[in-house]
């Protein structure tokens, strides 16, 4: 168990502060973990309440640290839990398929390009894999040893794992094919427990739907699911071949993983034919599925003497070096979809200090609401009404169209932050208004492309700068 957990450790501590770049979700748990308890909670009540525990876990935290190591705090709790999950497969193995099936499994998670990813992101998703994990751990336990308490367990980490993030959820449906027909009555319940507990906020959550409608109809990603569903088959495939051979098989092995990588995945995916919502990360603790079967069949193929083990060495040494480059660049801010300090770096250097700014689409205000240094300060916010905070949203409410204008032709010089070119322009009225504005009274003098952001200065005609 411990050189999985110390793999973990180590490949979330390399480059954990990734350049001192944040992306746009790790901003929103910066912001809305630093507001007031009050506000946080009334803030839960109008938008992201999926991650609601999450933020308070992290409000906390702040609280006690401060934000000396800003990005240390935000991102250390992911790389902690990733290296308790990392443990947690290694024992799940170790219990099913023997000591080397289980070291195996936790080294494989360890290397994963999206275990290593989410293990250094500011975000719920690792915890979430975590308790998952641990639950799974327990569901073998507790199945073999039919105690009271370990159902009781049981319940209660899947119960936190669905409050950080409801999506668990679909981890008790692998739960439920997995779990043998002698123990599904004590785990029913302790299923029924969880569900019930996280009722309210499945509620709460579902009238705040509209947050997910950025979430497309992703073929690729889709795609991609499907050929990691297919590599955990085949390695299913892989090990009830050799358990016919004669060599020992780990027949309860597969049942648990390969159930824990495909049902969750395949359950979302079915739901988003209603609507959209698979995205890999609400499923991310599928990766557990994945790697018990991959460490498994790794062990099985090692079994067959000095020749196989070769093979099974210079196959892991051929994948490592496959996945340094991934690896490095996992750890780059262009990792993400976006860098938002980087674009308030950029800001601060195109504008000057009482020019204005304009958001295309309104969450990029997010860019005023980084720490310290980082944030975009000295632009007077055209559009702004009310602060995140003060108006317990998670980007602020904007003034009304002709307030808008007026302030718009109060300003000389305004720096508009808006997407990439190609990007759907925001539908909302507001932003039609920037735009018309812009269009017809200032003139175009100075454009960057920033990492998931195109910045423009704008100015009167016969006020660019020389």
């Amino acid at each position: 168990m411990l050189p999985p957990v110390l793999l973990s450790l180590a490949l979330g501590l390399w480059g954990v502060r990734r350049g001192g770049d944040m992306w746009r979700d790790e901003a929103v748990t910066y912001d809305v973990s630093h507001r007031g308890l009050a506000d946080l909670w009334h803030t839960l009540g109008n938008a992201d309440a999926v991650h609601g525990l999450y933020y308070l876990f992290l409000h906390g935290l702040y609280s006690l640290f401060g934000d000396s190591e800003l990005l240390l705090v935000l991102r250390l709790p992911s790389v902690l839990a990733m290296s308790a999950a990392a443990a947690g497969v290694a024992l799940i193995g170790r219990r099913l398929a023997g000591p080397r099936a289980g070291l195996f499994s936790g080294v494989v998670f360890a290397l994963l390009p999206s275990v290593q990813r989410y293990a250094q992101e500011g975000r719920s998703y690792a915890l979430v894999c975590a308790a998952v994990v641990w639950a799974t751990y327990l569901l073998v336990r507790a199945s073999e040893e039919r105690r009271p308490r370990l159902w009781a367990a049981y319940g209660a980490l899947m119960l936190v794992a669905c409050l950080l993030h409801e999506f668990a959820v679909f981890a008790l449906l692998a739960h439920a094919v997995a779990v043998p027909r002698a123990a599904r009555r004590p785990w029913a319940c302790a299923a029924a427990a969880a569900v019930a507990g996280l009722a309210p906020l499945a509620a709460l959550s579902h009238a705040q739907s509209a947050q997910v409608s950025w979430i497309g109809v992703g073929g690729g990603a889709y795609a991609g699911a499907a050929r990691v569903c297919l590599l955990g088959v085949a390695c299913t495939a892989l090990l009830r071949f050799k358990g016919r051979t004669g060599v020992p098989s780990a027949t309860a092995l597969p049942r648990v993983a390969l159930s824990l990588l495909v049902v969750p995945t395949a359950a979302l995916m079915l739901l988003s034919l209603v609507k959209p919502l698979y995205v890999e990360r609400y499923v991310l603790y599928c990766a557990a599925g994945l790697a018990l079967l991959l460490g498994a069949a790794l062990d099985r193929v090692a079994r067959g003497g000095r020749l196989r083990i070769a093979v099974v060495v210079v196959a892991t040494a051929t994948a490592l070096a496959a996945l340094i480059p991934a690896a490095a660049r996992l750890r780059s801010p262009q990792s993400r979809s976006d860098d938002v300090t980087a674009v308030a770096r950029e800001m601060r250097d195109l504008g000057a200090a009482g020019d204005g700014v304009l958001y295309l689409p309104g969450w990029r205000r997010l860019t005023s609401l980084l720490p310290g240094p980082q944030a975009a300060e000295g632009l007077d916010d055209l559009a702004l009404g009310r602060r995140p905070a003060a108006s317990h949203t998670l980007y602020g409410t904007e003034v009304r169209a002709s307030v808008l204008r007026a302030r718009i032709l109060g300003h000389t010089r305004i720096v508009a932050v808006g997407d990439p070119t190609g990007a759907p322009a925001d539908p909302a009225g507001a932003a039609a208004v920037k735009r018309t504005v812009l269009r017809e009274r200032f003139v175009a003098c100075e454009s960057r492309r920033v990492h998931g952001a195109h910045l423009t200065l704008y100015a009167r005609p016969g006020h660019c700068p020389a």
